[in-house]
């Protein structure tokens, strides 16, 4: 399996995050899985409902260190 595309948001703040990923993986193709990592502990609510809004699939998600980590499927 390919690795996954590391989209790195860390240190932006709400509502960056989503906007900056939305932005990489829109040139992405489907089935891409990609590696989002924040820190703003609004991304805990964002990405999830984003990629709700727009067909992904959150495959992985875990938090250490204030770090926030999302494994995504794009839909």
């Amino acid at each position: 399996m390919d690795e996954p595309v590391v989209i790195d948001v860390r240190g932006l703040k709400c509502p960056l995050p989503v906007l900056k990923a939305a932005k990489r993986m829109e040139r992405l193709a489907a089935g891409t899985r990609c590696r989002v990592i924040a820190t703003d502990p609004m991304a805990a609510i964002d990405i999830p409902h984003f990629c709700s809004e727009k067909g992904h699939r959150i495959v992985g998600r875990s938090e250490s260190d204030g770090e926030l980590v999302f494994e995504i499927e794009k839909g």
